[in-house]
């Protein structure tokens, strides 16, 4: 065994900022590494021990504790021989094997995962495997139960990236890599406010994908980066003073861009390298709003302002609710910089907020439909900020390391799971979602003829509650579409935890029970229509003069007891000629606030709240028609006219189906479709003028019918109301046209 005076400096970087006791822990673990990892190496071709040490380095560096350290150490051991899992715990302790299992499985999603990123075919095909990408990284975050793991794993890439760049390898390898870095873990690490990490993960990943442009950068960047920061610090010193002088109390400190940062500027608004504004910049913070533009001021008092590139988001925020002053300014050596000015607030906004600064970058707008999840993230970068900035108040405080351990360790996004495919393709679902459910979020269809499951292999029952990570593979019913269907035991909690599940499932049956209303109304008026001996009647034309739009409105009214053959029967023995004149009304669409359309018709069921009520064709009740409801077979309240001959009938023969409703707040804008009759002398020109006083008095014509004969024009107009008195003065006023008899509501 290596002894730790031999490892000298290395001992001294892993234990900076711990105490005594973890000290001796890390070192302990050291050693122990420093044997076992002799003679092996990394998939990637590392020395093992140097590996683990470049990780453990990297967390150091970040200030972690010793557990972290410890796991960085040896999580590569068990990666190389899994029997040392067993004897890990004895060594070193459950919480560090805690954390090596944690970063074993982040392991083992990456190798089932790598090279599914991309989904489908076609011109989605960029966005589905954006969207997919996304997934993973929020399943990278949600399979690490302790957030601790996922720093282990950011380090560890960094470890792997710095080493291909010492050894200076280009090849396939370096560059898938980089590749899964660049979409995985660098936004990770932005995400949870990793700067240190974020920017060198960027860089190298670019660096391996695409080595000719980023030597070009690199080459026209013209300085070094210490050179740049250099600069920027010498104006953050002219600029303080200045402040200082005016009296003004801000936190000023500079923000180099990184190679990778000016790559995307340049190809996202497409620009020459010569146009970039911010390659060099620092932020400026203050207490308050009008102190931002008194230190703009100043600033320009400094440095010549280049007129248009002011942006004020300030006085008018972003759309993600963004604030901040910038300004690009003409340095000393006639070289563009800029300066952000906001508040502390602004600051913490920006940084923290829902409209944090990687929603922005990344989706190019602000997005709030993952609003529970982006708070989590927040409140993990402020928990990991507020880590950084007492660290050095940490050392010798173990009370301080310790809750902020249990916070982190406590911090999970444990609201959502993430299960698999065969295929490797990644699904989001609700926490305790089962077979079905992933069924149905991969396809309708797929979920309607669901008949088993295997998960990891194994047959499972259907109400098995996933996990994190789990691979589903899902067993469907053989035959056409639409010869399989759900059970309705699914509709049921221990089946189904998806509202997007049930309520297809939901659709499933309502298509099943209307299909079986509408062959039950067929054959209702069938075996009328041969009682009449009228079976050769054309059914569209007996729908349209009993007021439907179409016959199989006919058929499931009738199905719902809502309309009464005895109507069919009365129009069968109506011999009119139905007479489409040529100058017929023009007909509308029903509008989008009308009832039949879906709008809320505003009806109350008296002692009852969440029934399913429809306002019966046969009488067309509208307010305020006294009105009263009848329950009918599985579909709801009927609201009838309470003077409805139709509803009478019903009642004399299901009276304890009889219900008591009234009339609620509708919609300002709802309208009510309603019959009217209408007689007069037959003439040209009599459609043309009531037609004109339905357009005058502003109301809707959805459906027209007339029968003319002997010298009678008998009209029946569907028309949508808003109210019973708007009807009345439109049928006053149809009553002045010329050789109307009778105008009336049906």
């Amino acid at each position: 065994m290596v002894s730790i005076a031999a490892l000298g400096s290395t001992t001294a970087e892993l234990v900076q900022g711990l105490s005594p006791d973890d000290c001796a822990r890390v070192e302990s673990a050291l050693a122990y590494a420093s044997d076992a990892y002799k003679d092996l190496a990394c998939s990637s071709g590392q020395n093992a021990f140097d590996f683990a040490v470049g990780v453990a380095s990297t967390l150091a560096y970040l200030r972690s504790d010793a557990e972290t350290r410890i796991a960085g150490l040896m999580f590569e051991l068990t990666v190389l021989d899994p029997q040392a899992v067993a004897g890990l715990e004895a060594r070193v302790g459950r919480e560090a094997t805690d954390l090596v299992t944690g970063v074993r499985q982040l392991i083992r999603l990456r190798d089932m995962t790598v090279g599914h990123q991309t989904v489908g075919r076609g011109k989605n095909a960029a966005q589905q495997a954006v969207a997919q990408v996304e997934t993973l990284r929020k399943m990278l975050l949600a399979m690490a139960t302790d957030m601790r793991v996922v720093l282990v794993r950011l380090a560890s890439c960094i470890t792997t990236l710095r080493y291909f760049a010492d050894i200076k390898r280009f090849d396939e390898l370096t560059c898938a890599y980089g590749r899964e870095t660049l979409d995985l873990y660098a936004p990770l690490a932005n995400r949870l406010g990793i700067w240190q990490l974020k920017w060198e993960l960027e860089d190298l990943s670019f660096r391996f994908i695409e080595p000719d442009t980023y030597k070009r950068i690199a080459k026209m960047l013209e300085e070094k980066r210490m050179m740049r920061e250099g600069f920027v610090q010498s104006a953050i010193l002219r600029l303080q003073n200045e402040l200082a002088a005016a009296g003004i109390t801000a936190e000023v400190f500079g923000r180099p861009k990184h190679i990778y940062s000016i790559w995307s500027k340049m190809r996202g608004k497409e620009l020459d390298f010569t146009e970039l504004y911010d390659v060099r910049a620092f932020r400026v913070i203050v207490a308050d709003d009008k102190t931002c533009y008194t230190v703009l001021g100043v600033v320009h008092n400094i440095w010549t302002p280049i007129p248009k590139e002011f942006d004020d988001y300030i006085s008018r925020p972003k759309a993600n609710g963004y604030q901040s002053l910038h300004t690009v300014v003409t340095a000393d050596d006639g070289r563009p910089l800029e300066v952000q000015i906001r508040t502390q607030e602004m600051h913490n906004f920006a940084e923290y907020g829902i409209a944090a600064h990687w929603r922005y970058k990344e989706e190019g707008g602000s997005n709030f439909r993952g609003q529970a999840y982006d708070e989590k993230i927040a409140w993990l970068r402020q928990l990991l900020a507020w880590k950084t900035d007492v660290a050095d108040a940490v050392v010798g405080q173990e009370e301080i390391q310790r809750e902020w351990v249990e916070k982190l360790k406590s911090t999970t996004l444990d609201d959502r799971i993430f299960v698999l495919t065969p295929q490797a393709r990644v699904l989001e679902l609700p926490v305790g979602a089962t077979p079905i459910d992933f069924a149905y979020h991969l396809h309708s269809e797929v979920g309607h003829r669901c008949r088993g499951a295997r998960v990891d292999g194994i047959m499972v029952p259907l109400n098995t509650a996933l996990k994190n990570g789990q691979t589903c593979e899902i067993i469907t019913a053989k035959g056409a579409p639409g010869t399989a269907g759900p059970s309705r035991d699914w509709l049921n909690v221990d089946y189904t935890v998806s509202t997007r599940t049930r309520a297809k499932v939901r659709a499933w049956f309502h298509a099943i029970d209307l299909e079986e209303t509408l062959a039950h109304g067929r054959a209702m008026v069938e075996k009328s229509l041969q009682r009449e001996g009228k079976t050769a009647v054309n059914l569209e034309q007996l729908a349209h003069k009993l007021g439907f739009a179409k016959v199989d409105d006919l058929f499931i009214s009738v199905g719902k007891e809502e309309f009464s053959l005895r109507h069919v029967e009365q129009a069968l023995h109506d011999t009119g000629e139905v007479v489409v004149p040529e100058d017929a009304v023009v007909l509308n669409k029903s509008r989008a606030s009308s009832v039949e359309q879906g709008a809320k018709s505003g009806v109350l069921v008296v002692g009852t709240e969440g029934l399913m009520t429809a306002l019966a064709k046969c009488c067309k009740p509208a307010p305020p028609d006294g009105i009263v409801g009848f329950v009918t077979r599985g579909k709801g309240v009927s609201i009838h006219r309470a003077t409805c001959k139709n509803f009478a009938e019903m009642r004399t023969k299901a009276p304890e189906r009889v219900i008591h409703t009234d009339w609620g707040r509708a919609g300002q804008d709802t309208v009510y479709p309603v019959d009217l009759f209408i007689l007069a002398g037959d003439r040209q020109g009599l459609l043309r003028d009531i037609s004109e006083v339905f357009s005058r008095e502003k109301i809707n014509v959805i459906g027209v019918n007339t029968q003319s004969a002997k010298g009678q024009a008998r009209m029946t107009f569907t028309a949508e109301i808003g109210s019973t008195a708007q009807l009345q003065k439109a049928l006053g006023a149809i009553m002045e046209v010329g050789g109307v008899q009778e105008a009336r509501r049906q």
